[in-house]
């Protein structure tokens, strides 16, 4: 072969040879940088469309509040008297905000509200209805500093005036001007410029809002149970397995405490056990409960603590009778108005008995509800077992008087 050619072939090698090097080089430069922009964009994609989202979660509320004049709601008209109706959407006036109602659950007071027509405190019809939700803002009016709209908040149903004898002494549930506000059962709720500045709250971006409106009823279970004074390792008995009725059950295993829950129903008891109860008394008398009870104690002396979540004299009496000497009482459940309840004085005096009642929450037990959520360790999707939507407001309630094994359902508007 010529010299020349062979020479050729030489430099034609190192030239491809070279191109090959310099393109694998050129092409890893170019996958190197190429995962950097790709990763980067992805990383900026993702803040862009939560922004988004967020954002357009936000437009999408407002737009839908700002296009209305009239809304649904369920309005109490009395005794087993509920009626969805056309009113007008609420306007925000300065301090007050406007929230699209995300979930609003039912709950026993509510069912009492129902059946007895009235809420000596919290209700007087006609009125809208309903006490427990979470939502989304759509409207903040003057002044209001802490939310916007396309804030995901949980509006709790009360605000202590601050000012009063009891506030000044930490006893905010019993202020003199402690004010309600109901209407979860509607579209759109106004939140009172009070409830704003006290006990709104914001939803942290991983909890739910039906889990989130879970704050207030647990709120009430944490502020009974605490108000018991308990200890790690008490016994701790619980009547009642309805909602708060269970809420306490699970308050209660979450706090190290052994607990006896004593139900009726076999939903009760399926529910009490998941949500942490030690033991199970399923007894339809209450001398058959009171001996149950008594005899999953050490030499059956009785409860450490005996919390009453029913709301009747009857268990209110049941639960003198369960607790141990030296032991607390919780008469958690209200009765009606003019209830009177028969209590052995002799038992009670040489027995050194505590006899307590909690109603109701303050703003700081309401955050810590709100946390225990968000922690994760509250089982909070056990507590809703049923969704409907407004119209069927009236189904659900007649469902719930039945006794069924519904704990909780979320309604959405």
């Amino acid at each position: 072969m010529p010299r020349s050619v062979k020479d050729a072939i030489k430099r034609s090698r190192s030239t491809v040879e070279t191109v090959v090097e310099h393109g694998r080089a050129t092409v890893e430069t170019a996958l190197e940088h190429g995962r950097a922009t790709v990763e980067e964009a992805l990383h900026h994609g993702r803040a862009t469309v939560e922004s988004a989202l967020f954002h357009g979660r936000a437009t999408v509320e407002t737009a839908l509040y700002h296009g209305r004049a009239t809304m649904q709601a369920a309005v109490l008209h009395g005794r087993e008297d509920i009626r969805i109706e056309s009113v007008p959407v609420p306007k925000a006036e300065a301090g007050e905000l406007i929230v699209r109602v995300g979930a609003a659950l039912t709950c026993g007071t509510d069912l009492k509200v129902f059946r007895r027509g009235y809420h000596a405190r919290m209700i007087v019809p006609p009125a809208l209805f309903g006490h427990e939700l979470a939502g989304t803002v759509v409207e903040a009016g003057a002044g209001v500093t802490d939310f916007a709209p396309g804030n995901r908040v949980v509006a709790l149903n009360s605000a202590p005036c601050g000012r009063c004898y009891f506030c000044e002494r930490n006893q905010e549930n019993l202020c003199d001007d402690l004010l309600f506000n109901n209407g979860a059962y509607a579209e759109f709720i106004r939140i009172p410029a009070r409830i704003v500045a006290k006990n709104t709250l914001i939803v942290p971006d991983h909890v739910p809002l039906e889990h989130a409106a879970l704050t207030e009823p647990l709120a009430c279970a944490v502020h009974g149970f605490e108000d018991s004074h308990p200890h790690p390792g008490d016994t701790v008995a619980v009547i009642g397995g309805g909602p708060l009725g269970l809420m306490m059950v699970h308050v209660a295993a979450l706090a190290g405490c052994e607990v006896i829950a004593v139900v009726k129903h076999d939903g009760q008891v399926i529910a009490a056990r998941a949500l942490g109860a030690t033991h199970v008394v399923q007894a339809t008398t209450i001398r058959k409960a009171i001996r149950d009870t008594r005899a999953l104690t050490p030499n059956d002396r009785g409860v450490d603590i005996a919390i009453e979540a029913v709301g009747l004299p009857d268990a209110w009496e049941e639960a003198v009778e369960m607790v141990r000497k030296g032991g607390t009482v919780n008469f958690f459940g209200g009765c009606a108005v003019g209830t009177r309840v028969n209590l052995d004085t002799n038992r009670i005096h040489y027995s050194d008995i505590t006899l307590r009642a909690t109603f109701h929450h303050t703003p700081a037990i309401c955050r810590e509800a709100l946390n225990l959520i968000a922690g994760g360790r509250f089982q909070a999707s056990a507590f809703i077992t049923g969704h409907a939507h407004l119209y069927e407001l009236n189904r659900v309630f007649e469902k719930l008087m039945s006794r069924n094994s519904e704990i909780k359902t979320a309604i959405v508007p």
